[in-house]
C-alpha cells in the first residue's frame, strides 16, 4: 500500500513539544483518512499534560482515545479534531467529520471512530463539541430542576458552555461567577448573570465548580444553600487541594460531587452511549452564540509556542483554535 506522511504535535517532556513527522498507510475497507481542519486545546487537561501533571495512578485512565505514546512523555495527546473525509466508504467522504484525536495535519482510523458534523454547523464551531459533551454530561449529574438558582465557578469553555445549557431550563436562575471581569460581556452573550466572586449571590440551590483552582472550589462551597449539590468538574492532575470543610460545610449538609465525562451520566447511563451524546452536543452547537467563546486561533505550525504560552500564561483565552494548511 502506497504510504503517506502528515505533521503531527507531540508533547516531549514536562513543558517540551514539538512538531514532528508521521507515517500513513492507506486506509482499509473499514476505516478513513481524514484531512485535518481544525483542532482545538482544552486548557486544562492539555496543560495538565503538557506540565507532566498526569498522577502515575491516571496514566491508563487519563488516556485519549488515539493517544499514541506513554505518560509523562513523549506522547501525543488531544482529543478535539474536525476534518474532512478524504477516503473512505462513500457515505462518508467529502463529509466534514469530528473525531477525538490529537493535533496531527492527518490521519487513518476506523469509519465508527468519526461523527458527521451537522450542515447547521460550521466546521470551526465543531471544535466545541467536546467540551460541549464534558458540560452536557456535567448537568446530567447535577440534574437540575425548573426553577433553581444555579451559580457556575469558572469561566473557561467547560463553564461557560454549562452555564448556557443551565439558562436553557425553564426559569433557572444562573450565574457566571470568575475573577476576570472581561467574562460579563460572555456571560451576556449566553444569557446569563455574572459576577465577581465577591458579589456572587449566595443561597444556591446547585453549584457547578469549573475553574481548577482551590480557591474557585472555596467560593463554590460559600455559594450553596442548605443541602445544596457542589459538582465538582475540575481536574487537578498532581495538584493538592486544600478544600474548606469546616465552617458551614457540615452544619448546611453540603453534597460534593463529582463529574467526569469519561463516563456517562448515572441517570442516562443505561440509554445513552458515549456517541450518542456526542451526536447530541454537535447537535446543540447549531445555535451561533457559543461562537462567541472562541476567542483565540493560531495556525498549526505555532503549536511549540501555544503550549508554552497555555502552559504559563492562558490569558483571556477561553476556546484557543488551531488552523490547519
Amino acid at each position: 500500500m502506497t504510504e503517506l506522511s502528515a505533521s503531527a504535535f507531540w508533547i516531549t517532556g514536562p513543558y517540551q513539544g514539538k512538531i514532528g513527522r508521521e507515517s500513513l498507510q492507506e486506509p482499509g475497507l473499514d476505516q478513513v483518512r481524514v484531512r485535518t481542519r481544525y483542532s482545538a486545546l482544552s486548557r486544562g487537561t492539555e496543560a495538565l499534560v503538557y506540565r507532566g501533571q498526569v498522577p502515575a495512578s491516571e496514566y491508563q485512565r487519563m488516556r485519549a482515545p488515539f493517544q499514541a505514546g506513554e505518560f509523562p512523555g513523549p506522547v501525543k495527546y488531544g482529543y478535539i479534531n474536525v476534518g474532512e473525509v478524504e477516503r473512505g466508504p462513500e457515505e462518508l467522504l467529502g463529509q466534514t467529520v469530528f473525531c477525538l484525536y490529537p493535533h496531527q495535519t492527518r490521519f487513518v482510523v476506523p469509519a465508527e471512530a468519526v461523527l458527521p458534523v451537522p450542515k447547521t454547523v460550521p466546521a470551526g464551531r465543531a471544535v466545541l463539541a467536546a467540551n460541549l459533551e464534558t458540560a452536557l454530561n456535567g448537568l446530567w449529574d447535577l440534574s437540575p430542576g425548573i426553577g433553581d438558582r444555579i451559580s457556575v465557578v469558572g469561566a473557561g469553555a467547560v463553564g461557560c458552555l454549562v452555564a448556557w445549557l443551565a439558562g436553557r431550563v425553564p426559569g433557572c436562575l444562573v450565574e457566571l461567577i470568575d475573577t476576570n471581569p472581561s467574562r460579563a460581556a460572555i456571560a451576556a452573550r449566553l444569557g446569563v448573570g455574572f459576577a465577581l466572586p465577591d458579589g456572587a449571590r449566595a443561597d444556591a440551590d446547585a453549584v457547578v465548580h469549573c475553574s481548577g483552582s482551590a480557591s474557585g472550589l472555596t467560593t463554590a462551597l460559600g455559594l450553596a444553600g442548605f443541602e445544596a449539590t457542589v459538582l465538582e468538574m475540575s481536574w487537578y492532575g498532581t495538584q493538592t487541594v486544600s478544600v474548606p470543610l469546616g465552617e458551614a460545610f457540615h452544619a448546611h449538609r453540603l453534597c460534593l460531587r463529582a463529574s467526569q465525562v469519561g463516563t456517562v451520566a448515572a441517570r442516562q447511563r443505561v440509554r445513552w452511549s458515549h456517541g450518542r451524546r456526542m451526536r447530541l452536543a454537535l447537535e446543540l452547537l447549531s445555535d451561533p452564540v457559543v461562537d462567541c467563546l472562541i476567542t483565540q486561533e493560531s495556525p498549526f505550525d505555532t503549536l511549540p509556542a501555544v503550549f508554552a504560552q497555555l502552559a504559563d500564561d492562558p490569558g483571556d483565552s477561553i476556546c484557543h483554535r488551531i488552523t490547519y494548511p
